[in-house]
């Protein structure tokens, strides 16, 4: 996960130093038990019904991981902080999780295949999304789906993805690609938010 608004220059964030204070912000910690369960009913549509085998891609400190596996599904994190990748595992202790240090482009699971990847506010860090797209259309079996949680952040000098593109990425890659505009629904922001916050639910 990547901080947004407040940080334009996320990217080039140490989130090793980060990883303290990361949970702070209300859609990272979840910590607010509105925001939780905002972010847990979105979940239960998105992903499927039955238990799968789910993939998070910069994961952080595995508060998704977390509402994932707390409804049936096993999950593996990916984050390319070690100090996120310790929070996610002491925040998973005894779950069916598994994390691994590693770059969200191209994570470290081999020949691993996932029913759905769940990836938030990460795609558009990458420089570029086409490609980490096309990378991850491979992790995925035949039928499972992509959950890609994106926006665009700032008015001076805005960052993000816009919703018109990143459904023009996945268009030669999925059969079918829905979008949930986000920006409204003031539960799982912790309050209102004015810029464009939006899910991609892709089927492959």
């Amino acid at each position: 996960m990547r901080k947004k608004s407040d940080d334009p220059t996320a990217p080039g964030v140490d989130w090793d130093v980060a990883a303290a204070a990361f949970d702070e912000e209300p859609d990272h910690g979840l910590r607010d038990p509105g925001v939780r369960a905002a972010w847990a009913r979105r979940l239960r549509v998105w992903l499927p019904e039955r238990g799968c085998d789910l993939l998070d891609l910069g994961c952080g400190t595995g508060s998704l991981s977390l509402l994932a596996a707390e409804q049936g599904h096993r999950v593996t994190g990916v984050d390319l902080s070690p100090a996120m990748i310790d929070l996610a595992r002491a925040k998973l202790a005894g779950r069916d999780a598994v994390f691994l240090l590693g770059d969200a482009a191209a994570p470290p699971v081999g020949e691993q295949r996932f029913d759905t990847l769940l990836v938030r506010h990460v795609l558009w860090t990458l420089p570029d999304p086409a490609r980490a797209l096309r990378h991850w259309r491979g992790l995925v079996r035949p039928g499972g789906r992509l959950v890609l949680v994106e926006g665009v952040w700032g008015t001076v000098t805005p960052v993000g993805i816009p919703a018109d593109r990143l459904t023009a990425l996945l268009a030669p890659l999925t059969e079918h690609a829905r979008v949930e505009r986000l920006s409204q629904d003031a539960g799982l922001w912790g309050g209102a938010v004015a810029d464009e916050r939006y899910a991609v639910v892709a089927t492959v």
